[in-house]
């Protein structure tokens, strides 16, 4: 009888390669999400954005995404996930594509709506699939790869983005990786077939209403916690390639060296931190605080490192001040979700996520926003980054003195 893995039965095998698959479609989200950062220093001269104008384009994402990460977290936990998971990659795929072809901000900011909408499937379902079918001591690993990619995934994007970039320019950027994250689809529904068939939806008499859900102060807690910890991510995700370019100088070949190193170091503390969480799990130690105090160091690095780079002078610092973001990035994106999905437990973890994610998500729309207004009004970077800086070392201390202790929670 083959191996198994979680409590449906599947095949050990078979569910392995759906956690490859969904860590490298978490790449390809985060190669899609990012390309408008690497595309940036052409396409706002190209079609003549200000900064606010570039900032309210990469906060049009997040006005969909946000909230429908809510839903879909609901749907995760009631339909088969399997199904929901490609038809939100699909969305997704083609609005990258059109992206290519915009010809003004109404355009991109429409696009990136449809954008935002096909990538919130990705934390909720995998959340989903993981809480159910993963086991506690192997959780940290499935995590991690997913943490993982979504490291790689801006290290892939600003690496080839920035070759197509200096090669065809930035339309071309958005028609390839549209056209790369399509073809996912195909290995995916061969790995899933036989799971659709087995749903792991929660059945009626074991679902959470989402008013419940929503009445649940950790969760909210978890929501503010989510925010400050995306925050800093993201300000370095949508802003560091312009900010490179245009105010230090660096070439755009500098530019991709730089951003590329960071993303690395974040994608091997991610998969480094999990595994060694897992092995320290399976020795007895306590799952939730361990992934606290992982938290805290995540937040106080990152905080540290974006002070860093605001203050860098030479390129040398600047490469080590982005190291330091990818450690504290990397401990956190590991540790994130799987701390929802302890709280959540197997049979509302996609709802929760959904719910989490979308609060933590509203600055990924105030974010970029505020940013935008800083550099255009306050006459340059030097307060986003101490602003970016700032709520990443509040975040610490939230996870400190704020989250409850992290286990499952009476729903």
């Amino acid at each position: 009888m083959a191996t198994t893995i979680g409590g449906t039965g599947h095949s050990n095998a078979r569910l392995t390669w759906v956690v490859i698959l969904i860590a490298l479609s978490v790449l390809l989200n985060y190669v899609d999400r990012g390309a408008i950062g690497v595309a940036a220093p052409l396409m706002k001269d190209e079609l003549q954005l200000s900064a606010t104008g570039f900032g309210v384009a990469v906060s049009a994402f997040f006005w969909v995404y946000a909230p429908a990460c809510l839903l879909v977290g609901w749907l995760c936990d009631r339909f088969c996930v399997y199904r929901v998971f490609a038809f939100g990659v699909a969305l997704w795929a083609v609005s990258t594509a059109l992206t290519g072809f915009v010809g003004g901000l109404a355009s991109l900011i429409l696009l990136r709506l449809f954008l935002g909408l096909g990538e919130s499937i990705a934390f909720p379902g995998s959340s989903k699939i993981f809480a159910a079918e993963i086991p506690a001591e192997r959780r940290g690993i499935a995590n991690a790869s997913v943490s993982a990619a979504l490291a790689f995934g801006p290290a892939v994007g600003v690496l080839c983005g920035g070759a197509i970039l200096g090669e065809w320019g930035w339309r071309a950027v958005f028609w390839i990786f549209g056209a790369g994250t399509l073809l996912w689809l195909i290995p995916w529904q061969a790995v899933s077939a036989p799971l659709r068939a087995q749903s792991i939806a929660a059945p009626p008499t074991e679902r959470v209403p989402l008013p419940r859900l929503l009445g649940n102060a950790t969760l909210w807690r978890m929501g503010v916690v989510h925010f400050l910890c995306n925050y800093g991510f993201y300000f370095l995700l949508a802003w560091l390639p312009l900010y490179l370019v245009k105010t230090e100088g660096y070439s755009i070949a500098e530019m991709t060296a730089l951003t590329t190193l960071s993303f690395t170091v974040q994608g091997i503390v991610a998969l480094a931190a999990g595994w060694l969480s897992d092995r320290m799990v399976a020795r007895g130690a306590a799952e939730g605080e361990l992934r606290r105090k992982l938290m805290i160091v995540g937040q106080l690095s990152t905080g540290a490192a974006i002070a860093g780079i605001g203050a860098s002078d030479n390129i040398y610092a600047l490469a080590a001040w982005l190291a330091l973001a990818g450690i504290g990035t990397g401990l956190i994106a590991t540790n994130l979700f799987a701390i929802g999905q302890i709280f959540a437990g197997p049979r509302a973890a996609g709802s929760w996520i959904g719910a989490q994610n979308a609060l933590g998500n509203v600055s990924g729309i105030v974010g970029p926003i505020v940013t935008g207004l800083i550099v255009d009004y306050l006459g340059g970077y030097g307060w986003a980054f101490a602003s970016a800086a700032a709520l990443s070392a509040l975040g610490a201390i939230l996870w400190w003195r704020f989250v409850p202790d992290i286990r499952p929670v009476d729903l």
